[in-house]
């Protein structure tokens, strides 16, 4: 009963802070499906990241925000407000998670796991040969709360993306993937800096306090032919 009564009282807590959060009230009064546009377009501007007539990459992307917030960005200023500005699409946007995705107009989505052949062999036909500009992998698996478990599960699916970013992005591209800190985080900055030529570690405003993710953003492939 003692942990029945704890639960109920995190799940409160847990509700108020959403309630209250200033960010998930800018999302509804925006048309965002979530708080989390704001973590990308923190990020976007603090690196300039995104620009009409990309093609973006948007892994773990269900419920969309992320590619509302690149759909607005592609779309032409007097298309109006709302979540994803319709009309006119200057870039073009593929988004891929496991969970289903309400349709963004222009938005390519495909559905399945990114760690399984048959769904890269899908994401690679999508691109079609073309040049990505920025991949941007808002990817996180279900944790445990075991850190040495949590952490190789994180990696795996930032390699994952590292693999299909370097094999894909122009030699200007970005990647930028969630990460967290603890056991591991280290040695996916390494990774980072492996691959980029310039590396950089942010934390967005959006990000709750207490949450320990924040995102490895890098830019320009070391090994571009």
């Amino acid at each position: 009963m003692k942990i029945k009564t704890k639960s109920k009282k995190v799940n409160k807590a847990w509700l108020h802070d959403h309630m209250t959060d200033p960010y998930v009230k800018l999302a509804q009064k925006e048309g965002y499906r979530s708080r989390a546009a704001y973590k990308l377009k923190e990020i976007d501007e603090e690196l300039g990241l995104l620009k009409p007539g990309q093609l973006v990459v948007d892994l773990g992307a269900a419920p969309g925000a992320w590619s509302q917030y690149v759909r607005r960005k592609f779309a032409p200023k007097d298309a109006g407000a709302g979540g994803a500005a319709p009309g006119e699409l200057h870039g073009a946007i593929i988004a891929l998670d496991l969970l289903d995705f309400e349709p963004i107009e222009g938005v390519t989505f495909i559905q399945g796991d990114f760690r399984e052949e048959g769904i890269l062999r899908q994401l690679d036909e999508a691109v079609g040969g073309r040049a990505v500009d920025v991949v941007i992998s808002d990817m996180a698996p279900n944790l445990s709360g075991i850190e040495v478990s949590d952490a190789a599960r994180i990696a795996h699916l930032v390699e994952l993306a590292m693999e299909f970013a370097t094999t894909h992005l122009k030699p200007d591209g970005a990647l930028v993937c969630k990460v967290f800190h603890g056991s591991g985080y280290s040695q996916l900055v390494e990774l980072f800096k492996r691959n980029f030529r310039v590396v950089k570690a942010i934390k967005p405003k959006a990000s709750r306090d207490r949450s320990a993710e924040t995102f490895l953003a890098g830019r320009g492939l070391k090994n571009a032919g």
